[in-house]
């Protein structure tokens, strides 16, 4: 008997059968309401009618058309799409099919650019469970661990401005992460021994973390003033997630590389980064390929995907429908002192909880999950202790699906907390 692995745990007991924009259904045809859109994945909902139909249509066409070996329709269409959303400056491409993959190859790319060796990450960080992505994941101890030997090296930490951790404001987190990044530079590693800067403009396993517009421009200069490349992941905070096309543009900065994933193909295997053009020639020979790299179906997938976005104005949806949201998120936690904070941007909202004491609650998290669950809402954990709710609709997200929402988080909430607190 073959059976999954028991690494994976998951985070519901059932078996999904179908899945219809917003909601998910088990077998049973129980309808729940998906706030993790296969986190971050489903940015146009599931089985968007227009997703399946090119799908559908290339999948009796060619279904896998190796791109190292010949060219396929939809690569070209995805290209050009990939042209209208992307920052200008970024005008090459390579294509993988996960995030860690991409997130590698972009620094791989950063380091045959600069001929320097070092990578500077933010606590927090998560860039996947890859053994060269783990060691440049901080967001929790458990995508570290390693029984068979060290991590790779040339990887440096630098603090993450997380205001409330530090029990501080976000100007003074700001400074003290600044300062601390400069003194690394004097102290650790030298600025002419690092290839690249990599950041989520947006922490996403850490709990949600908004890096800070002054943090980020803050970034960008000391990245140009010592010539090392910026790396910015939008693996989950882009395609439109928190109300900007790419989760760095609300910052105003320019970034040498961009990494992406997730919402691009509405649930297709399919990831990238992008970069100028003198930084993607500078690949070397090999370094650079994959078998079912940029897949045609799910090219076809990804162009299908921009286009909804665009015609059905999902960007300018997840700004309002996140304010809506957080706006309601809000109204909880000022009825409840153990919801400490609520943060995000646009249709990336969390909620962190935590006691009297000021100390992680990962107990009473669980169980309003569970909670939520049992009402028909789905949403996930995250932060390294299990205590922050993360809330990850897909883009097309309506009012009327945030009140429904909303109606069950309020009532998990008051059932665990006032429970508990009796």
């Amino acid at each position: 008997m073959v059976y999954m692995t028991q690494a994976i745990v998951p985070a519901t007991p059932f078996t999904a059968a179908r899945g219809r924009g917003s909601y998910l259904y088990d077998e049973d045809g129980r309808a729940f309401l998906d706030f993790t859109s296969g986190i971050g994945v489903t940015a146009t909902g599931h089985c968007h009618p227009r997703v399946v139909a090119a799908a559908q249509e290339q999948t009796a066409e060619l279904i896998h058309g190796q791109y190292g070996i010949v060219r396929h329709r939809p690569l070209a269409a995805l290209l050009d799409r990939l042209g209208s959303v992307l920052p200008p400056d970024l005008d090459a491409v390579f294509f993988a099919n996960s995030g860690a993959e991409a997130v590698e190859a972009a620094i791989r790319v950063c380091r045959n650019y600069t001929h320097r060796d070092t990578v500077i990450v933010f606590q927090g960080s998560f860039h996947g469970r890859t053994i060269g992505a783990s060691a440049l994941t901080t967001s929790g101890a458990r995508f570290r661990r390693s029984a068979s030997g060290p991590l790779p090296g040339g990887v440096v930490v630098a603090p993450f401005p997380a205001a409330l951790r530090y029990g501080w404001t976000q100007s003074r987190a700001d400074e003290f992460a600044l300062q601390e990044f400069d003194h690394l530079l004097a102290t650790i590693v030298h600025p002419l021994d690092v290839a690249a800067i990599l950041i989520e403009p947006v922490q996403g396993e850490a709990g949600y973390l908004v890096a800070s517009d002054a943090f980020l421009k803050g970034l960008s200069e000391r990245a140009v003033r010592h010539g090392m490349m910026l790396v910015v992941d939008e693996v989950q905070a882009g395609v439109g997630r928190t109300g900007r096309f790419w989760s760095h543009e609300h910052s105003g900065i320019a970034p040498d590389v961009l990494v992406f994933a997730k919402g691009i193909a509405s649930g297709f295997p399919l990831s990238g980064f992008a970069a100028r053009g003198e930084i993607m020639q500078a690949a070397l020979p090999g370094s650079q390929g994959g078998t079912f790299s940029a897949n045609a179906v799910a090219c076809a997938a990804a162009v299908a995907t921009l286009d909804v976005i665009k015609d059905e104005q999902l960007v300018e949806n997840a700004a309002a429908m996140g304010d809506l949201l957080a706006a309601g998120l809000r109204a909880t936690a000022d009825r409840h002192p153990a919801i400490k904070e609520i943060r995000g941007r646009g249709l990336m909202q969390a909620a962190e909880f935590l006691d009297e004491q000021g100390q992680p609650m990962p107990d009473r998290v669980a169980a309003i999950v569970a909670e939520c669950l049992a009402r028909g809402l789905i949403v996930l954990t995250c932060g390294p202790y299990g205590t922050t709710i993360r809330l990850v609709p897909a883009l097309t997200l309506a009012a009327v699906e945030i009140a429904e929402a909303l109606q069950i988080w309020n009532a998990a909430v008051d059932t665990i907390l006032n429970s508990r607190d009796q």
